[in-house]
Parts: structure tokens; sequence; C-alpha cells
């Protein structure tokens, strides 16, 4: 017979993943009545968090499905779609009391254009805080079935004459990412430029929503894009393009959203602010296990969250990549991670990585502080603070704030403590 808990979650779910029969074992020993530590609660019930419909959403909207938000006591939490980025920004600009939103699912560098009001109206700037990463990897770059033929993968230069000579019949060449400054704006960046193929002059990068990537694919719209998943996947399955590269196969273990919050709320609601992330450390810990991955597919394809068949999401959700140029990768290691080696910290490396990359593409001066800027927005203390709640345990909690180096997949090496060597070493930067 299986029991059930208050919250409505069935014992053997939660005990589904190594990880989370230990977190439960800790919880239970420590605090017996299932109470946790008598700090103080919430200062509210809710937040109004939005989302855009991508697999790497998945931890707000299990946190939701599953009751992990009203079990920190925040039972009116909503998690709202949003139409795109641009409207995430533009809600997170409002607010939730101006019937706007207070949080999001959202690319990891938007935080940081916002907080300095590279991307908002009039240029104003709206405080805004990191709290977690909610995944990494996971992301790909899919082509137009019309390159098939030049065999391209991770060396994106295989492109570079078949784009010229596209040019040079009167035609135009669109690259297409999410949101100017985003991750799918670097990865795309990084990939062409890597291959020769200089994104601001060989090509015209367009923006496009996630959900309308397909669409506009397949009525001839753009050449290639970069977007999350679902919807490489759903391109391969539709037989409209295929996929040159997972996000993966660039840079291994690479950070993409994060759980973004105005500062302000963060400010006013501290205890609440906590308590939304061990919500949400719970659904990452749920959804890093593979036993519950059928499960998050067809939960989050629900018409009401991303209105997608599960068969579009489960493959690389499990690491089965079918790149749809006949190259087919099953078991591998480059899907979504959620937890798994450090995946939920919001590490300050990494973002420090972000802001450098944008500094390359012109999105933030050359002499920009970017050890100051990133204090100011990661507040990866409230995740060590819910961590250590939660009783999480030690072995999970990064030692530091940092990765250290990273490489990537053409020999480049990101310091943090010395971005401006990495930016050095790029051949291909802003248009000036």
């Amino acid at each position: 017979m299986t029991s059930t808990l208050s919250n409505g979650i069935t014992r053997r779910t939660l005990l589904k993943t190594t990880a989370a029969a230990a977190l439960f074992t800790a919880i239970k020993t420590t605090f017996p009545s299932g109470a946790f530590a008598a700090t103080a609660g919430p200062e509210v019930t809710g937040v109004k968090l939005g989302y855009i419909a991508l697999t790497d959403a998945a931890a707000l909207v299990i946190a939701k499905e599953m009751g992990f938000f009203e079990k920190h006591g925040l039972p009116d939490v909503e998690v709202a779609k949003q139409a795109s980025w641009g409207a995430t920004r533009d809600n997170l600009v409002l607010g939730g009391a101006a019937n706007g939103i207070d949080g999001a699912h959202i690319l990891s560098p938007m935080p940081y254009l916002m907080h300095t009001g590279k991307v908002t109206q009039n240029n104003v700037p709206v405080r805004m805080a990191i709290l977690a990463r909610l995944n990494c990897d996971g992301q790909a770059i899919s082509v137009g079935k019309e390159y098939a033929d030049t065999g391209v993968q991770l060396d994106a230069s295989k492109l570079k004459a078949a784009f010229a000579k596209k040019k040079a019949d009167g035609g135009e060449v669109k690259v297409a990412m999410t949101f100017p400054g985003g991750t799918h704006d670097l990865w795309l960046r990084y990939w062409l430029a890597a291959g020769g193929i200089d994104p601001d002059k060989d090509v015209s990068t367009i923006v496009v929503p996630p959900p309308q990537m397909v669409a506009n694919m397949k009525v001839g719209n753009m050449d290639a894009f970069c977007v999350g998943e679902p919807w490489n996947e759903q391109l391969v399955n539709q037989g409209i393009g295929f996929t040159a590269a997972s996000t993966g196969e660039i840079w291994k273990g690479h950070p993409e959203k994060a759980l973004g919050l105005r500062a302000d709320w963060v400010e006013k609601n501290p205890n609440a602010a906590k308590a939304l992330m061990m919500a949400v450390m719970e659904a990452q810990i749920w959804c890093e296990s593979m036993d519950n991955k059928d499960e998050m597919a067809a939960i989050v394809g629900r018409r009401q969250w991303f209105n997608v068949p599960a068969k579009d999401i489960i493959g690389r959700l499990k690491g089965d990549i079918n790149y749809g140029n006949g190259r087919v990768a099953n078991g591998t290691d480059l899907q979504m991670k959620f937890w798994a080696n450090g995946a939920s910290y919001p590490f300050k490396s990494h973002d420090t990585w972000f802001i450098a990359e944008n500094i390359r593409w012109g999105k933030f001066a050359p002499d920009t502080d970017i050890k100051a800027l990133v204090d100011q927005v990661n507040r990866e203390d409230i995740w060590r603070a819910a961590a250590a709640d939660l009783g999480i345990a030690a072995t999970d909690i990064p030692a530091t704030t940092s990765r250290g180096t990273e490489t990537f997949f053409d020999g480049k090496v990101f310091d943090p403590e010395n971005p401006s060597a990495y930016l050095d070493s790029l051949s291909i930067k802003a248009a000036s």
C-alpha cells in the first residue's frame, strides 16, 4: 500500500532517487513530526512567477504540481506562462503588485541586463537577484534541412561557404535566438565565431520566442536557431531540420536558466525567498531522477503548461538524441541536469562568464566591474541557507562559489579570476 504525505505526494514518489531518499531520511530524523527548523515562517503565502514553455522550467512546474510550494508555506504561488523573454522582462519591471510578476524562470544573463538597465525601457535599472540555477545543459543549435549536405555539426565553418553563397545570390541568412544577450544568443554566437562566421557581419541575428521557433523554420523564416528543448526535438520529429550540436558539446555542464526575482521582493520577504528556494530544490531533486522522466514529460507537456506531446520532450530529457541528420546517440550524458553535479547552485564563476561574453559582444562596456556586478545580483547565500534548512548533504553543497577554469570545445579556456585574458584570446568580437 502506498502512503501519502500531507501535501499529496506519495512516499514512493519522493523516495525514487537516492538523493531524495537521503533528504527525506535526514528531515525525518531531525524533525520526527515532519516540521522543519523553528524559524520564522514566510512573510507572504505566495509569489508570482513567470515561465517560458521550455523543459528547463520543469522545476517550477513540478514544485507547483507536486505541492512543494504548499509544503514550505507558500500555497498561493502562481506559475504563469509568458509569451516571450521580452514579456518576462516587461512583467518583471511591473512587479507582482502591478499585475506583473515578482520572479521567473529566466535566461541567466537577463537579471544582469535588467539590473543595469541594458534591456529595460529608457534604460531604467530594475534591481534583480539570482537565487539558483534551474538547470545545466539541455539546449541545442538546429539548422534547416537545406544545409544537411554540408555535414555541419560542432564545426560551424562547414556552413561558411553555403551562407556566403546564399548572400551572393541575393538572399539573407537569418539565425535566430530568443533574447539579445541571453544564453541562446551567446551559445549561437560562440559556435558561429568558433567556425569563423561573424554573427554581426556574416549573418542576420533575429529574435524569436522559443515556442515559435519550429513554425518559423517550417516556413523558411530562418536558416538556423538556438533554443532549449523541446523545440529542437520537435523540429527533428517533424522533419523540418536537424540539430548540429547540443550545447553540452560546446561547453560540458554549462549553466543555463536561473531562478531570478526582483531584489526588492527578496529583501522584503527573506523568509519567503528561502522557502521558495527550498521548494524549488526539492523539485529539482525530483526532476533529476531518471525514474521520474516519463512522468515529468507527461506533466509539463499538458495543455496548461507547454501543450507539447510528451514524445517531443522525453528523448533528449533522457539523453537520447536523434540529431535528425542520420546521427543518433542514445544514453548520452548530454541530458538536462537539474540537481546532479551542482546544477542547482548559482556559481558566481558562471555568472562571470556570462558577463564577460556579453562584454565580448558589446552588451556591457569593456571596463565593467564584473566581480562587483556579480556580487550585487548573485544571492548564493539564500541557496546555502535553504540547503541548510532542508538538511541537504554536505557533499551536495559546493565548498566555493567558483567552478574554476572552464574549457570549451574549441580549446578556449575561461579563468573567472582573469576574464580579460579570455576576452583577449578571442578572434571574433563585437562589430566596431
